[in-house]
């Protein structure tokens, strides 16, 4: 409302209230309010209260007459005139009105779904105070089974509520409709407070080092070290450097199965739900899918490879495998060799696939990138070129390609055009290892350092040290960095205090893990384990969830032994 708005003259003429109780139809007096912007004047005083509930009658006529933006102006001009003491009872009255209780009004319009769906916000703090409020409020959170939408919610966002979800068998009560048989409201209820002590629990054994071990030792007459392995929850698939893939049982870790066919040391491996993909320094990257039949014949030039779960044909090819390396595809489940991929003239350090996409990379210092179709049709794409060096690891996503090499640098391409994008310097000698996620890359190198870099930019964000010698394996999640190295140990690294420039450095490095007697090759962990494999020969199994009573901060830790002794 203007400063300066024009005095506004209201004329309440009541020549409409009749006498109706005499028949009198003649008007009757006027009364003429002027409302301008100084002290409310008047033609006359009020002079009895009869004549008040009468004008008052006609005001609330008139006012019921205009439209909301006059009925709001002249509400304002009449607040305007009024004291302090006026203001005060005013706002007593207008202050229940503005509160509404839509949690307990909607229920009672038969809304109660709407209601639940507000409350389904509120973490596990402010539902409990919710569940304080009234009755009425506890009955929507209890009928909406608003403590099961949390816990469910939980599960779908965060890795760790949904591996305890797995482990401790709560997940088949998850996820099921009102119509399905589930626990009443309280179960749940009851059990979200178990769950954030079993959280801490886990939290607190990953800062103090407390874990059971268990160590599967693996070797055979020829063999020096487990190079590379990977895990689910039923198995761990192993490559040696006895030339073999062994896969194990994870609960009783008994060896399952064996499968041969490299003439070389498995190097690197990856396996999904259909096939394995291993590389070897015989030069080959090698496939196997688990529904295949046992022998599959792929024609790559003018080699021919006939290939069964022990045993490889070849024909045309004298003496092959002192001249080629190779990438092979494997059956999950048969053992099977699907597939031999030749194209690196040295051994095959590492290879990464995901989403028909698949990237090697080897000593011969080429990455190459290979469209996987299916396990038995896998074509290569582009041959990537400009490291000075042996080519030791790559990751990739959907935007980039990046590779580490002994030539001290990570050099970066465009996933989908194959072009080079840029180079990342800084570490001192080779690097031997890396990870890369959204816009962070981790790498290891044999100058006994990690560091941590922005992958749009081309910072170093932090230098992390204290390995002892080359840091041989390196993986990160959003809390954790875990790093293998040749020194024997294993270290457990703060990320979100590693990306805070004003943390110490000696702040850093959460705990040493010294179980190993070589060198650590390989490792993976999650929320609740790692699993790492070393020179010695042995897988180890560092299980930070089941952790027993007479379980020690420091020092060894109990441990279960398993031995296999290849014929």
């Amino acid at each position: 409302m203007e400063p300066d708005m024009e005095d506004k003259t209201l004329e309440l003429m009541n020549t409409s209230v009749m006498e109706s109780h005499t028949g009198d139809l003649s008007p009757k007096t006027t009364t003429v309010f002027k409302i301008t912007n100084g002290p409310l004047t008047s033609s006359r005083k009020r002079p009895s209260a009869g004549n008040y509930e009468k004008e008052k009658d006609v005001c609330i006529q008139l006012f019921d007459q205009w439209s909301e933006a006059d009925q709001v102006e002249f509400v304002e001009h009449l607040i305007s005139r009024m004291c302090h003491y006026q203001h005060g009872h005013i706002n007593s009255y207008l202050k229940p009105m503005l509160q509404r209780d839509f949690i307990t009004a909607l229920p009672a319009q038969g809304l109660d779904h709407i209601a639940e769906n507000i409350l389904s916000f509120l973490d596990a703090r402010s539902l409990c105070s919710a569940e304080l409020v009234c009755k009425e409020w506890q009955r929507v959170i209890s009928e909406g089974m608003l403590w099961k939408k949390l816990i469910e919610r939980m599960v779908r966002t965060d890795p760790l509520w949904k591996g305890l979800s797995e482990r401790h068998q709560w997940e088949k009560y998850l996820f099921k409709n009102r119509t399905t048989e589930v626990p009443p409201n309280s179960y749940y209820r009851s059990l979200y407070p178990k769950i954030i002590q079993d959280i801490e629990t886990i939290e607190a054994n990953w800062r103090c080092g407390r874990h059971n071990l268990q160590r599967i030792q693996c070797r055979s007459e020829n063999s020096k070290g487990v190079y590379c392995l990977q895990y689910d929850d039923d198995k761990i698939i192993s490559g040696l450097r006895d030339n073999s893939i062994k896969i194990w049982d994870k609960q009783s870790l008994e060896c399952l199965k064996i499968l041969t066919g490299h003439t070389g040391s498995v190097l690197c491996l990856q396996y999904d739900e259909r096939v394995i993909v291993t590389g070897s320094s015989d030069s080959t990257v090698s496939g196997q899918d688990p529904h295949a039949p046992p022998t599959e014949q792929v024609l790559f030039g003018w080699w021919v490879i006939l290939s069964t779960a022990v045993t490889l044909t070849w024909t045309n090819c004298a003496a092959a495998d002192e001249l080629w390396t190779s990438t092979r595809v494997w059956d999950v489940n048969s053992g099977e060799v699907l597939n031999t991929l030749i194209h690196h003239n040295e051994a095959v350090l590492h290879l990464r696939f995901c989403n028909g996409l698949m990237v090697t990379c080897s000593k011969d210092r080429s990455i190459a990138v290979w469209d996987m179709a299916s396990p038995t049709d896998i074509s290569l794409r582009r041959v990537l070129v400009g490291h000075r060096a042996a080519v030791n690891v790559v990751d990739f996503d959907d935007k980039y390609i990046v590779s580490a090499s002994g030539d001290r640098t990570i050099k970066v391409w465009s996933t989908s055009t194959c072009e080079f994008v840029r180079t990342l310097n800084g570490h001192k000698r080779g690097i031997a290892c890396l990870q890369y996620r959204d816009r962070l890359v981790v790498s290891g190198s044999s100058d006994n350092t990690i560091r941590l870099w922005d992958i749009e930019c081309g910072a170093c964000l932090r230098v992390l040290e204290g390995h002892e010698e080359l840091v041989r394996c390196i993986r990160f999640d959003n809390k954790r960095i875990v790093s293998g190295a040749y020194d024997g140990k294993i270290k457990v690294w703060d990320l979100q205090a590693a990306l805070d420039p004003r943390a110490p450095a000696s702040t850093l490095c959460l705990r040493t893990l010294v179980e190993h007697s070589g060198r650590v090759f390989r490792l993976q962990f999650d929320e609740f384990q790692i699993i790492s494999s070393s020179h010695d020969d042995t897988i180890l199994i560092w299980d930070f969830l089941n952790v027993s009573s007479n379980g020690q901060m420091e020092g060894r830790s109990p441990s279960r032994t398993y031995t296999y002794i290849s014929r």
